[in-house]
């Protein structure tokens, strides 16, 4: 089983590299199923209905989010509309939409996928490894495939939630900082780790963000519009081969390709 996760897609510029490498990549590594978070893909704000149909035309099966899924006004009929759009799982009971979903491929093989998102600098919600645990116990009646996506600030915290679930799922990718980390590795259980993607969008920016406009609001800390920056884009990316029979990872490797390479 060959997977591709996407990391953060920002804005306009996020999705026009990510339409040229996703099918690219895709044909080249023969993936199976691709995942992205698309939380600011619209704008560098949440998302819309027209970004999650010109995701899926790229070749995405499941969109992950985070916090910033509800800077939109639509956000509750969409989550509640797309079967293969998540928001964080550990959110409190009535939340709109789904904390996590099975895919089935083609050929009949399913996928478990999981969103759930940190508290260490982050909004207080439900405690993510709890939350985690329901869910994984749950997944495994289905599929022993589990990619989870934790979208979290601290590094540490992400390590922790990647320990914690060792052996339970097959991958554990954070996301939210929108910087990739070098750290990929396959802890002892068989989980494929990442702490962070990284970003799917303009790099000659602060974490997506035109550099005036974010340095303004960081001196002045007067609350001011950001847009997307718009130079340098870079596809940003996580490849995991996994055991079919046994859910373990097999392989984890970072992509990272700038646009017209």
């Amino acid at each position: 089983m060959r997977i591709l996760f996407v990391g953060d897609i920002f804005g306009r510029p996020g999705r026009t590299i990510a339409s040229e490498f996703i099918p690219k990549v895709r044909r080249e590594l023969d993936i199976d199923m691709c995942i992205v978070n698309g939380e600011n893909s619209a704008g560098g704000y949440g998302i819309t209905d027209n970004c999650i149909r010109k995701l899926k035309s790229y070749g995405t099966d499941v969109i992950t989010t985070g916090n910033h899924v509800w800077d939109r006004p639509e956000s509750d009929t969409l989550l509640d509309d797309n079967p293969w759009l998540l928001r964080p799982a550990n959110y409190p009971p009535g939340v709109a939409g789904r904390g996590d979903t099975v895919f089935e491929l083609d050929g009949g093989m399913k996928v478990g996928v999981v969103n759930l998102q940190g508290r260490i600098f982050m909004p207080p919600i439900d405690c993510p490894f709890r939350v985690a645990d329901s869910i994984v116990e749950r997944l495994r009646e289905e599929t022993n495939i589990i990619v989870v996506d934790f979208h979290a600030e601290a590094t540490s915290e992400k390590m922790a939630i990647g320990w914690y679930l060792d052996g339970r799922v097959s991958a554990v990718l954070g996301t939210h900082t929108h910087v990739m980390t070098a750290d990929e590795k396959i802890l002892p259980k068989g989980t494929a780790f990442i702490t962070d993607a990284g970003m799917t969008g303009p790099h000659k920016s602060i974490i997506g963000v035109r550099v005036d406009q974010s340095l303004k609001r960081i001196i002045n800390q007067v609350p001011s519009r950001f847009s997307p920056a718009s130079e340098d884009l870079v596809f940003s990316a996580v490849f995991l081969e996994i055991d079919e029979s046994s859910g373990k990872a097999l392989t984890i490797k970072r992509i990272v390709k700038r646009k017209d390479e």
